[in-house]
């Protein structure tokens, strides 16, 4: 369990993810940070030191600085503070939950998911790298009802492009999570998909991080 963070070490992490620690390892002093919160070098290190005891930034320390990046559970503990604004400043939000089954695929997704340019796009707009595959799954009655209100959500596009000869097709995506583990869920533009079955994108193999099989029931989040 992540303790109680301080207004000082929140600060240090928005800072970091602003920077761009979320997308990747970004290189940053001691020094360099503490001018940018408004602290020593000192006091900046003492919070960095305090993330990483929380588990909210991986570091790795160079003579002249260190490379940082924002965990999954740092992400979070960024969400919840953006969905708490959210309701201050009244934005409402759009939540819907989707339930289903595993199932596998074809296979096609490693491929796809393996090409530079896509894996480009997802890493600027996810701000994560996919991982060779995606994560097939069925819906149920109620999902499938459920799935007409992701129609009035803010999709993102992922471009086509053209290589070897031979031309990939664009795609929408709309960002979700499973567990603690943020996603994608991609709709090819041009393929048409059962309306039962979502294809996900993840930073890591779902089955193994989850320990999931096929037919087991697997729930996937939305919230914008």
């Amino acid at each position: 369990m992540v303790r109680m963070l301080t207004a000082e070490d929140l600060q240090c992490l928005k800072t970091i993810a602003v920077m761009g620690g979320c997308r990747g390892p970004v290189f940053a002093s001691s020094q360099t940070l503490g001018t940018t919160i408004g602290s020593s070098p000192q006091t900046a290190s003492r919070r960095l030191q305090a993330l990483e005891r929380t588990g909210l930034i991986d570091r790795s320390v160079n003579p002249d600085g260190q490379h940082i990046t924002v965990t999954a559970q740092g992400e979070e503990v960024l969400r919840r503070e953006y969905s708490e604004y959210c309701r201050i400043f009244g934005r409402e939000e759009t939540s819907v939950t989707l339930v289903g089954t595993l199932i596998s695929g074809l296979g096609e997704g490693r491929y796809y998911m393996s090409l530079e340019p896509y894996k480009q796009q997802f890493l600027e707009h996810l701000g994560f790298e996919p991982f060779p595959g995606t994560l097939n799954i069925r819906l149920g009655q109620a999902s499938i009802r459920q799935r007409k209100k992701l129609e009035q959500l803010e999709w993102i596009e992922i471009k086509g492009f053209t290589a070897d000869d031979r031309t990939f097709g664009s795609a929408r995506c709309l960002p979700c999570r499973i567990g603690k583990w943020p996603c994608g869920i991609v709709v090819p533009v041009r393929s048409h998909y059962p309306e039962d079955i979502i294809e996900l994108v993840s930073p890591v193999a779902l089955r193994d991080a989850l320990g999931i099989k096929d037919m087991d029931t697997v729930t996937v989040e939305i919230l914008q």
